[in-house]
This record gives C-alpha cells, structure tokens and sequence, in this order.
C-alpha cells in the first residue's frame, strides 16, 4: 500500500509573473480560461483595444508545465494546465499563472486531480471575497492541503484511469457533436421555414388566390399597409428593397418586404435608481437578458413610472448587452422595459408574430454580426430592416404548426442528449473520485 500524504498546494504550483506594459500599436494574443475547457487561446487584438495595460506573459518555454486559474470562476472550475497555443499569450492578474513542481506531483496526474471532485471540494470551503466580482485569492489556495501518494503511485494511478478516462473523453466528444447537430437542425428548419421551402407540398394543395389575402402575399401586404395608415405609432420608413438586396429566393406567391412595414418596435427607456424598487411595487421593469431565461421572463424591479410600457403577449428582444439577440414573449399584464430592450408587436390581424419569432431566430447569426459599441448591440434600424419573405396569412399558419411541431422534436433529442451529457460527467467524476481519494 503507497503512503499518502498531506502537502500544502503551494509545495507543488509556484507562483511566476512576467510582467508586460500593453503598446497600444502591437498585437496581442488572449486566453479564456472555463470549466468546460479550460485553458484556451481566445483571440488577438491590438493594445489600444485592451483596457488594462499592465499585463503578464505566458512563458512556456520557461515554464513547460503552467496552471493558470481565474479568481472569479475557480469555485467553478474554471482552472487547468496552459496547452502549447497559449505561450506568449497575455493574461490580467485575475488569471495568475504557476510552474507545476514535477518533483512533488506528476503533471498528468495534476491535470486530472483538478477535475476531480476532491479538488471541487477542497475549493469549495473557501469563501470568495469582493463586493462587485466575488473571486478566489491565490493566497487563500496555497496553503490549503490535500492527500498526494508519492510519485510512483501517482504514475500509476494515471495510467490505471487513462483508459476509462479516455472512454468518457470520448463520449463527451461525441456529445458536443451531437448538440452542434441539433442546434444546425434548429436553424435548418427555420431557415426552410422563411424560404417556403417547409411548406411546398402546402402551397400545391393552395394555389393563390389573386385579391385574397389568405393566399395572396401582394393582397395581404395591401391590407397591412391599409391598417398601418390608420394606426398611430407606426413605424417609420424603411428603405426599399432592390432585385441585388434578394438574399434567397421565394415562392412566387410570397412577397419581399422588410421588417419595419409590417410590425410595431417600440424602444425602451432607462430608469434612475430612485425610480424603481424591488418591493414589487408599481410596474414591472425588465432591464435586460439576465431577467430573460429559458423558464420565461423572471421580475426582479419594479417602477410606478408610467411610461415605456409593454404588454402581454409582446415579443421582447434583447439589443444590447451579453445577451443580445435573445427573445421571450411578455408573460404579465405590462411592463417597463429598459434601453438593453425592444418590444415587438403587430399592428396588423394579418400578421402572426410567432411567424415574426421565427423570422428573427433565423435571422440570429445575422444579428449576432451587427452587434456595434463597446457594450455590443444592435439599433433599431438594423431591426426594422431585417428582409422578411412575406406568405399570404393562411400560409403563415401552417408554417408555424410546421416549425412548432418539428422543434418539438428537436427538442425531445436534445433533452436525450442532455441525459447522456449528465450521465457521462456524472461517469467522469466517479472515476476522478475514485481515482484520487485516500487508499
């Protein structure tokens, strides 16, 4: 039986820092660092786009065995070893670098040990610090202590797990290929969806119907327009589309028109901090993507100012901020929204705006191109001009029964996807468990 003993984290990853000053006329090179990933190259600027001068070099050379962790997400996971893409990389002091001590710990069997959930464990009776981030300090890690076997052993526990490892690394790959199917099946449909392509067979048994505007796009553009002149807040115009702006084609009874001609966009306004509360008083306020999620719109402000006011029913999106692009449908009687928010809705019965929902989600990637500023977003005429293939109203029904029941299925394979990916990281973890427990 190998002897195990305690040894302060600090024995086996020493501190190092290269410090750099950030020129505003070179290039630099990035890393992220996550608990999925670890370790990874990001991205290159150049030195007047970066914020903080004062930056510290990946060494590599130097250092061939480097653990780099973010203080902000270490109670997450987010640590690992610096794969070879990294050197020369820069990094703000958030993410502190160290040399691994080979001749206190096998890297391999390192780079395992802080996957394991004895490692979760140990971070976890730290207590992150800060008011605005809350992070993990490398002072208070250094000194925690954890059981190592000596050397030997840790080489043999390595190779003794590599292969089950190797299994579930496997598994795990196949996975991520999996959910990247699923999502392309989800932008496929869609995007048959606003070509017509989804609904040939349809329109074979509903041929047009010249002057009907349930199967004439030309006749149901003229009742939108006829509507629109008699509403208030209609929106402005928009630029005409040409045969060179024609991004795909569509069926011959459809019609290209753009966004803004057949709905309402209505932009929010910020409230001060002496407007609104959190004691449920008033109106709700909706202040950007972290009050949108997957279980609908969560309420967390309240304002009793009357104004910027979006109902039930509306169609939400999120123009500014990390979560820019995303959607969700009003889900309370009415509300305020904020500048990070645009509430879509149709002024027109000839219009669905499910059929609107689907337009935009096609559009994502689109959106996700046009994001302008230092806080990423996207402006009201970027909206407003998006290209709409227009199908007459009884067309635009069937496409979404179509679309809904296909995204249905979609849904129930990635909710079996989510069931293995749970399961193999539930396999993994018991394996690391296992694998670096005390004997």
């Amino acid at each position: 039986m190998s002897e195990w003993k305690k040894v302060k984290i600090g024995a086996f990853l020493k501190q190092y820092r290269n410090t750099i000053y950030v020129d505003d006329a070179q290039q630099y090179r990035q890393v992220t660092i996550s608990s999925k990933d670890g370790v990874k190259y990001r991205c290159t600027k150049i030195g007047k786009e970066i914020g903080r001068k004062r930056q510290f070099l990946i060494d590599l050379k130097k250092y061939p065995n480097t653990v780099i962790f973010t203080r902000q997400g270490l109670h997450e996971g987010s640590i690992g070893l610096a794969p070879e893409e990294v050197d020369g990389c820069i990094a703000t002091e958030n993410m502190p670098m160290f040399s691994v001590d080979d001749t206190v710990i096998d890297t391999q069997y390192l780079k395992n040990l802080l996957r394991s959930p004895i490692f979760a464990n140990l971070v976890s009776t730290l207590t992150p610090t800060g008011s605005a981030q809350k992070s993990i300090h490398e002072r208070d890690l250094l000194p925690l202590e954890i059981s190592i076997p000596d050397l030997e052993t840790q080489k043999k526990i390595v190779k003794e797990i590599s292969s089950q490892l190797e299994k579930t690394e496997q598994l795990s790959s196949e996975i991520e290929k999996q959910k990247s199917y699923a999502k392309q099946l989800r932008q496929n449909i869609l995007q048959e969806a606003i070509e017509g392509k989804l609904t040939a067979d349809w329109r074979k048994q509903h041929p047009i119907q010249k002057g009907n505007p349930d199967y004439d796009a030309e006749a149901l553009f003229d009742k939108i327009q006829a509507e629109k002149s008699r509403t208030k807040n209609s929106p402005k115009t928009v630029a005409p589309i040409t045969e060179d702006d024609i991004p795909f084609e569509i069926p011959t009874n459809w019609k290209w028109v753009r966004l803004g001609e057949i709905i309402n966009l209505l932009s929010g306004r910020d409230f001060e901090p002496t407007e609104y509360n959190d004691k449920q008083e008033g109106i709700p306020y909706i202040t950007g993507a972290s009050n949108i999620g997957e279980n609908g719109i969560i309420i967390n402000r309240w304002t009793k100012t009357p104004k910027c006011i979006a109902k039930y029913g509306d169609l939400l999106l999120v123009c500014k901020g990390s979560g820019y692009g995303t959607l969700a449908y009003a889900d309370f009687e009415q509300a305020h929204i904020a500048r990070q928010i645009m509430s879509i809705t149709s002024f027109s019965k000839y219009i669905s705006l499910k059929y609107i929902e689907f337009i935009l989600r096609a559009n994502f990637l689109y959106l996700k191109t046009q994001g302008k500023g230092l806080i990423p977003g996207i402006d009201r005429d970027t909206v407003l001009n998006i290209f709409v293939g227009l199908p007459p109203l009884a067309e635009q029904k069937e496409i979404v029964a179509r679309v809904e029941q296909h995204l249905q299925t979609v849904t129930q394979l990635e909710t079996q996807i989510a069931t293995r990916e749970t399961t193999t990281k539930q396999l993994m973890q018991s394996i690391l468990k296992n694998a670096f427990e005390e004997k």
